[in-house]
């Protein structure tokens, strides 16, 4: 790396810059570079950059940070005005005054006055920490402060600027205008990082609203309730709302006392009843980093203080303790999988990120903090320092913990300023995963992992370790003999205690399997290792649902031919308990596949279940190696049956245990479907050429439309199939003994091909098969020639049709035939549009669904309004409209074409943030749902351990914050969907 120049005299930002940055494409960084240039010609601001980019050092510096930043590229360019008075300036003066300019900006004449000038700042302060970042100016700490003291001065401006403007309008009576916020009684908490002071680089703030009933501002006559929802309302706006010049900060209340029934702003009273009464040890860890950042200061102090006792406990209690431990499960340490993959790896919630960090200092502040108040700081490595001189924890684990947090901040913060998101995942792919090495300082890739895996590792140990010397349940079960012929007592007790509503079955059922009552428990070996482990199984089992989950567990055992090895495998791994726990109590349709094909555990007991998945190459190779052994076509469905199977369970297994994330888990589904299919399709064409020989120039392609052409796979998904042909036009039939006309061939091909993939065999079936999208639907034949879809779909086609056409995509056949359709839907695709036409028979198709399946439910997150079809209507109309002058925009999966239209400037940043995320979230939580339930999702009746996956999915600390968030984002979706498209009829 390059050594920092020396610093001249007067300090300025150039004069400090490690110019060591490399970028990803010299040419392309020079490219830009020559932009700037014309740039600032073109604004008359040439002469002021002359001097920076006559340093060709500090030019290669600027032109690598607009290589690998399409963010602050675009700041840089819009404005080399600002670019340059940043360099020339001392960094900590510009920060300061750009806090300082926007916490005054509230007394300008208006509100819009007041959001310009946040913007602007905004904007200046984005550009002027990522150059300090980049350019190694600033460590990861001032990193954090300038963004937190920005972020604090917007919000209190904000805050200022609404009260102001309630008291222009004469709905509240200020005691000084001057100072507004001044006994306000209005109270406006920091959580998270900012209340910490350690906000990211593109972080939402974590705000709570609260106020006093009656406090002094509110007029006699009006309800304080709606006074401060309207003032917290207008804070939100003015820093949230999107405008030309952009944002301030996202702001998110989900943290506020329960967000699924309460307003945006709630009263102290209510708020004091609800954490004396419902407080959870969770919104005890969220409330140490808690600060009064804005409005009535002193009020949110006295709050704080009348809350301590929730928060700091003198005392824990074993279940408290318990509580704690099982925060520390929520982010997934008992999962197991102590493999750390860098591309795609969540530096935030991924094994030895962030979060462990936070973790650690937190756990211990909340059981020592009570009695020792020097340990309830806001301020991660304070504390940990702190920790350190209290003896809790040891110098040198506190030093790698300290070095190992400020590391991923600083890769963090590089990575989000890419493009101004909130990301926390590495990415998978090759040269954006360069990108962010080179930002990170690494030289390559392998480099780049050679720095980062250490520091995850030692994360991970430390982290693993927190509980090591904690007492375990299994310490304190008590009597647990499974004995004799009768119940025992104390054992009963014991089950109960545990929490199992039905001792006497549970117990049953365990004296039979210690009796050898099935084949997998009849070795002595068997029964010795189930011995060693029914403790810690009772246990684990006994979570959530655990009557149903031992049930299951029983089930499981009476169809396998020997248990020895899955019983030795949980003794070695106990991790594989919670595995079985999780699936058997908060999955019951994966506890159910689970025990209807016992043999599907062979893919979780193989050792690769502890690597990564593995990747579709890897999967057609292992398919065609199990293909390969088959003896005849019997045994080849079977063994297509077992495979898929198995590989399904993996994902899935993979997904309850937290070991990827349920977007990785489409993909490897939609992998594992692809190959599936196209095996499916060769043992069809094997068995019709067999039967009834060839047809001269027959092709075959297979187009999947649905969940599987837009990779959107999940484990209950259904395959939307259609099969297109083609033949020379001189064949009059097949080759064979029995020769078949051309369309009736391929007809019986089709016919073949859903046999093979969901025929019930001795093995089980693979997927249900639908070929209703095909031309005429129902009416039409099963298989379609390549002229008559073309035809079709030119000439016949619904809007509709075309919009299911926008997730087409050939997953097996003849290439030149695939090719021939990729054109054919392409041409379909990108034709001119009537307008007005195309948006009334969305709207029209949008009611007829909405009267045939409409919900109020917001867990039908495919049909309810602002739920999933909403977004992909969105995508697809977006697709439909502005395909013929914005090809680019074709893609068969629903977010890359929202991307695709944000860049092309079709669907603003605004729309974009609404979308994109809601969709992520849905797309999260029916991968859970459908592989966890058969039936339809229904909060009151779901497992406590589903609940909690979905949580965990949504990255949440509790199911009713993810239903909260589903519902708002549901709300924002609709609006934008009316926006863009048109109210819903119905």
């Amino acid at each position: 790396m390059a050594k920092p120049r020396a610093k001249k005299s007067e300090q300025s930002l150039a004069a400090m810059i490690d110019i060591g940055l490399a970028p990803l494409d010299e040419k392309r960084a020079r490219a830009w570079l020559d932009d700037l240039r014309e740039a600032a010609s073109e604004s008359g601001d040439a002469e002021r950059l002359d001097a920076a980019l006559k340093d060709d050092a500090l030019a290669r510096f600027l032109a690598a940070v607009m290589d690998h930043s399409r963010f602050l590229r675009a700041l840089i360019l819009d404005d080399p005005a600002r670019l340059a008075r940043l360099l020339g300036a001392d960094p900590d003066t510009t920060a300061s005054e750009a806090c300082k300019a926007a916490r005054e900006s509230w007394r300008a004449a208006s509100r819009g006055e007041t959001m310009e000038t946040l913007r602007r700042q905004r904007a200046e302060t984005a550009l002027l920490v990522g150059l300090a970042d980049l350019g190694r100016v600033w460590a990861a700490a001032q990193v954090m402060d300038t963004l937190s003291a920005f972020a604090e001065a917007a919000i209190r401006a904000a805050a200022s600027a609404a009260l102001m403007e309630a008291h222009q309008r004469g709905q509240i009576a200020l005691a000084d205008i001057d100072d507004p916020e001044a006994d306000s009684g209005w109270i406006l908490l920091a959580m998270g990082k900012l209340g910490a002071g350690e906000l990211n680089y593109s972080s939402d703030v974590d705000l709570v609203a609260l106020f006093d009933p009656q406090s002094a501002i509110v007029p006699e006559d009006q309800d304080p309730g709606r006074v401060f929802i309207k003032l917290t309302q207008a804070m939100i706006a003015i820093l949230s709302e999107h405008t030309d010049a952009g944002y301030v900060v996202r702001t998110d209340l989900r943290l506020r006392p329960d967000p699924g029934s309460t307003a945006v702003a709630v009263s102290v009273p209510a708020a004091l009843l609800y954490y004396e009464g419902h407080g959870q040890n969770w919104e005890r860890a969220a409330f140490i980093k808690a600060r009064p950042i804005a409005a009535d200061i002193e009020a949110g102090k006295a709050f704080l203080d009348e809350l301590a006792p929730f928060i700091w406990r003198k005392y824990l209690d074993y279940a408290a303790i318990a509580d704690i431990h099982s925060i520390k499960r929520q982010i997934h340490d008992h999962r197991g999988h102590e493999t750390i993959a860098i591309a795609g790896h969540n530096l935030k919630l991924g094994r030895g990120g962030i979060r462990e960090i936070e973790f650690f200092v937190q756990t211990q502040q909340l059981i020592a903090g009570g009695r020792n108040p020097e340990l309830r700081g806001r301020r991660t490595v304070d504390m940990l320092a702190e920790l350190t001189d209290e003896r809790w924890v040891a110098t040198d684990v506190a030093k790698k913990l300290t070095d190992a947090y400020y590391a991923l901040r600083s890769l963090e913060h590089r990575l989000q300023m890419i493009d101004d998101q909130q990301t926390h995942s590495l990415p998978t792919d090759e040269d954006e995963l360069r990108s962010v090495a080179l930002l990170y300082g690494a030289t390559d890739v392998a480099d780049f992992e050679a720095k980062l895996r250490p520091i995850l590792e030692s994360t991970q140990h430390h982290y693993a370790q927190l509980f090591e010397e904690a007492p375990t349940l299994s310490a304190a079960l008590g009597s647990l003999v499974f004995t004799g012929d009768e119940d025992d007592p104390e054992t009963l007790e014991t089950l109960a205690r545990m929490g199992f509503n039905s001792p006497e079955t549970i117990s049953g059922l365990v004296r039979g399997w210690h009796y050898g009552r099935y084949p997998a428990t009849r070795s002595p070996a068997a029964r010795e290792r189930l011995t060693e482990i029914t403790p810690a199984l009772l246990e684990a089992l006994a979570r959530d649902n655990g009557d149903a989950a031992v049930i299951a567990f029983d089930r499981l055992l009476a169809q396998m031919p020997a248990g020895v090895q899955l019983f030795s495998l949980m003794h070695s791994n106990p991790w594989m308990l919670s595995l079985f726990a999780d699936m058997l109590g908060a999955a019951p349709r994966l506890a159910e596949i689970v025990t209807r094909r016992p043999h599907a555990l062979d893919a979780i007991i193989e050792p690769a279940f502890f690597g990564g998945l593995p990747d579709r190459e890897m999967l057609a190779e292992r398919l065609a190696q199990t293909m390969s052994e088959a003896d005849g076509l019997e045994e080849g469905l079977d063994r297509l049956r077992v495979f898929g199977q198995e590989q399904s369970l993996l994902i899935g297994a993979r997904l309850i245990a937290g070991t990827i994330e349920p977007r990785f888990a489409a993909g490897a589904y939609t992998d594992l479907a692809d190959l599936l299919v196209g095996e499916g399709l060769r043992l069809a064409v094997e068995q019709m050429e067999t039967a009834h020989g060839r047809l001269k120039g027959g092709r075959v392609a297979l187009m999947a439309m649905g969940k599987l052409g837009g990779r959107e796979m999940t484990a209950a998904s259904d395959l939307d199939l259609i099969l297109l042909y083609d033949f020379a036009k001189t064949a009059t039939a097949s080759d064979g003994d029995r020769p078949l006309s051309g369309g009736q061939y391929y007809i019986r091909l089709t016919q073949r091909l859903v046999a093979a993939l969901s025929a019930p065999t001795a093995e089980g079936t693979l997927y249900e098969v639908d070929f209703r999208l095909r031309p005429s639907g129902n009416a039409g034949p099963l298989a379609t020639s390549i002229d008559g879809f073309a035809a079709y779909q030119n000439e016949e086609a619904w809007t509709w049709e075309h919009m299911a056409l926008t997730r087409a995509r050939i997953v097996a056949g003849d290439k030149k035939l695939a090719a021939q359709a990729e054109d054919a839907i392409a041409a379909i695709l990108t034709r001119q549009r009537d307008s007005n036409r195309l948006v009334a028979d969305i709207l029209e198709m949008r009611a007829l669904i909405e009267d045939s399946k409409g919900t109020e439910n917001p867990w039908d997150i495919k049909q309810a309004r602002g739920g999933l079809v909403d977004v992909e209507f969105i995508a697809q109309f977006l697709q439909l409209q502005h395909g013929a002058k914005h090809p680019q925009l074709l893609s068969v999966e629903t977010e890359a074409a929202l991307v695709k239209a944000g860049e092309a400037g079709l669907l603003d940043k605004g729309h974009s943030e609404v979308l994109i995320p809601a969709l992520r979230l849905y797309q999260d939580l029916v991968q859970v749902i459908r592989l966890c339930v058969d039936e339809p999702f229904e909060p009151d009746a779901a497992p406590a351990g589903l609940k909690q996956l979905l949580a965990d999915a949504a990255e949440m600390p509790d199911f009713d914050r993810v239903e909260a968030d589903l519902r708002d984002r549901q709300t924002a979706v609709l609006g934008v969907f009316e926006e863009l498209i048109g109210p819903i009829a119905g």
